[in-house]
């Protein structure tokens, strides 16, 4: 239920159509009825509508607890990474970073290290036999 507007999922505007439709037939069905009639066709017509509000009511709260649901695992997965990160931080990573979280400011930019050569550089290409 956003903005006031409540959406039947799933049945969209046929749904809005047939609670009109219903509606509709209730009231013609009691023209020239008496007020007991018009005021039992009026009960019938709301609880049609409580109905069917109802209806719109639990598949929303469906929706949101599925989100709730995957919101919850997402944060699990979250707080796992979090805690793997914390322990493979050294000591000077995490100074820095409550350092940063004090102050409120962003990270420093890092620079990945240039991977330097560990051998001696080999020959861009490769004979196997031997040379004529």
């Amino acid at each position: 239920m956003r903005d006031g507007v409540i959406r039947v999922q799933g049945r969209g505007e046929m749904g809005v159509k047939l609670l009109f439709w219903e509606l509709e037939q209730h009231l013609k069905s009691s023209s020239g009825a008496s007020v007991v009639a018009i005021d039992n066709k009026i009960e019938q017509a709301m609880d049609l509508v409580k109905s069917h509000l109802m209806y719109a009511v639990r598949e929303e709260v469906e929706v949101l607890k599925e989100q709730i649901k995957e919101l919850i695992e997402r944060n699990s997965q979250l707080e796992q990474e979090n805690t793997l990160l914390k322990k493979l931080a050294s000591p000077e990573q995490m100074a820095q970073f409550q350092a940063q979280v004090q102050t409120g400011s962003p990270p420093a930019p890092t620079q990945a290290p240039v991977p330097q050569p560990s051998g001696p550089a080999q020959p861009a290409s490769h004979n196997s036999g031997p040379s004529a």
